[in-house]
């Protein structure tokens, strides 16, 4: 059956504790540490996985956790298609989608990688494989293996079905069993989209106040 994927904007950001660890709580707990610390390791952190397993929600969390904080970042993913200079004012490096990178992105991130190592900031970069798999440039792409690499894991459908009951339970939503099966069978299956669409469809259920049922899904995709 096909899956239908929603271009919907969540009402908040993305944060770590927001993150439904599961087979990735060492990850996060990495993290946590680091973003947390004013005296943060230099040491290089990549992360790796499948599309859906959450590496730019953590990328991001980090980001939003450090802004907290009064802290700059360098932020760099596939879509920015001029990279600006390195700043020395930026606390982190944060380099998303290093698989999709341009030689343009590639020449920046590199640049970026070695002032971060000269100033003492730390670097945060994801990718879909691990280092040795990047079809990158040698020189990037050996840095980004040298320090902490983390593989992550995609949760399992009781972990996705057990984070939707939790949130919608937090909503004071009731999610039946045949609204869970067609959100799981009929879109996106990783954790952010499925956390948009829950958060769409409280809306609609409010403005339309109605109980969240397969109909109101339905109805809900008929009137975007």
């Amino acid at each position: 059956m096909k899956q239908i994927a929603l271009d919907i904007g969540l009402s908040t950001g993305p944060t770590l504790s927001s993150f439904f660890a599961g087979p990735n709580e060492l990850v996060l707990q990495h993290l946590r540490l680091w973003a947390g610390s004013p005296t943060r390791s230099p040491v290089p952190t990549y992360l790796w996985g499948p599309e859906g397993s959450g590496k730019t929600h953590l990328l991001k969390s980090v980001r939003e956790a450090l802004r907290s904080q009064g802290a700059d970042c360098g932020w760099l993913d596939s879509s920015v298609a001029e990279p600006p200079e390195f700043r020395e004012g930026w606390a982190v490096v944060l380099l998303d989608e290093v698989h999709l990178y341009t030689a343009v992105q590639q020449h920046a991130a590199f640049n970026w990688f070695v002032n971060a190592q000269t100033h003492q900031r730390g670097v945060l970069a994801a990718g879909s494989m691990a280092p040795a798999a990047l079809q990158l440039r040698e020189d990037l792409r050996t840095r980004l293996g040298w320090g902490h690499v983390f593989q992550l894991q995609v949760l399992s459908e009781p972990e996705r079905r057990a984070v939707l009951r939790q949130e919608a339970d937090a909503r004071g939503i009731f999610l039946g069993d045949e609204v869970m099966d067609f959100m799981l069978t009929r879109f996106s299956r990783d954790l952010g989209s499925l956390m948009q669409l829950l958060d769409q469809l409280d809306g609609y259920a409010l403005q339309t106040q109605r109980a969240i049922t397969v109909p109101l899904i339905r109805s809900m995709l008929e009137s975007l």
